[in-house]
């Protein structure tokens, strides 16, 4: 979409992606190598009972959904910055994670770029709120 064609308050709801134990060691063996996400009898012990997602790996799921719902399009220009990201529930094997943005700013900038700044939520099958936070994209006009 083009940034004059968004408006604050818009809400985006993405497709599902359900995560796989493998998604969730594979991510975890390269980005974040602690006992939650890779070592099944500890994690059993655990304060989760198992295996869960790192919330790096939540937040990059999130983020997959979110660009794949084609609102930046060729019009991005780059990642400006996150804020107030909440790792609030774990993610568990067979999870299916969606998101739901909704536009919270839209700021034109001179050299005819804007800002686009959303709230991004990310939901389990359940409805459960998994994390939350607020991204923010320079894009042209």
């Amino acid at each position: 979409m083009k940034f004059d064609e968004l408006s604050v308050g818009q809400v985006f709801t993405t497709k599902s992606l359900k995560v796989s134990k493998e998604d969730i060691t594979k991510f975890a063996s390269e980005f974040d190598p602690q006992y939650m996400h890779l070592d099944e009898k500890k994690a059993k012990e655990g304060m989760f009972n198992g295996i869960i997602a790192s919330g790096m790996h939540t937040l990059a799921l999130s983020f997959k959904l979110w660009v794949e719902e084609e609102v930046y399009g060729q019009d991005i220009i780059a990642g400006l910055q996150m804020n107030n990201i909440k790792f609030i529930k774990p993610v568990f094997p067979n999870d299916k994670l969606y998101a739901v943005v909704e536009i919270t700013e839209l700021r034109v900038l001179k050299k005819k770029q804007g800002i686009l700044t959303v709230l991004l939520k990310t939901f389990n099958e359940d409805g459960e709120k998994v994390l939350q936070g607020e991204l923010s994209a320079l894009m042209r006009l």
